[in-house]
């Protein structure tokens, strides 16, 4: 089984393990206003994936509201088509930040390609003093409520690294980005599988 086959089943697991409270997580909605940075012009999509990042940047002040606000300020970019880095969701131990409507592309898998195109991306924060077990079930339980709202099957929540990237300025195959390091290098792929397909069975329908 690949790694990105086995990050998205993690992920399911943990979803099982997490509480039933998902619809009760609070997000904070700031928005990067239309015309500005990311958001030069509309860019509608639909939905049918969930990928999952972090954000490898393990400064103190690293968190999701930090990482909004500069999204806000305007994350600059190379060889992508708008110049700026965007996503949607940002999670840390006590807080979610929502930067982008979901209805619409973001910049944070594959440049042009079919991971912008379709995916939510959620980014998990590692800054010094957080805390990645909190960090982790929050990011599944916002993942839970997103699968529901889209309609979005288990098997459509990827990492990063499942998305092969060819740069839109050179189209240059870049290959695979190792995302999100936080699952991949931490030893957590593998050992929940019994309890990712026992979920799968049935935790999902009942966990809301």
């Amino acid at each position: 089984m690949s790694n990105s086959t086995c990050l998205c089943l993690v992920i399911v697991t943990i979803f099982g393990l997490a509480s039933a409270g998902a619809a009760e997580l609070k997000i904070t909605q700031d928005i990067i206003p239309p015309g500005k940075c990311g958001r030069p012009w509309h860019r509608p999509m639909r939905p049918t994936f969930i990928t999952i990042h972090s954000t490898d940047n393990t400064s103190r002040s690293a968190d999701a509201l930090h990482n909004a606000l500069a999204m806000k300020k305007g994350l600059r970019a190379r060889h992508n088509r708008t110049g700026f880095l965007t996503w949607h969701f940002t999670v840390d131990d006590h807080s979610i930040y929502q930067s982008l409507p979901t209805n619409e592309t973001g910049e944070h898998a594959d440049y042009e390609g079919p991971g912008n195109r379709s995916s939510i991306g959620i980014e998990m924060c590692v800054n010094r003093g957080n805390n990645l077990g909190i960090t982790i079930d929050r990011t599944a339980q916002l993942t839970a409520r997103l699968m529901r709202q889209y309609d979005i099957p288990l098997n459509h929540v990827v990492p990063h690294m499942y998305w092969r990237r060819v740069r839109y300025s050179d189209r240059r195959d870049v290959g695979f980005k190792r995302c999100p390091r936080i699952l991949l290098d931490r030893g957590r792929l593998g050992p929940r599988r019994r309890r990712v397909f026992a979920f799968r069975r049935s935790t999902y329908r009942n966990s809301y």
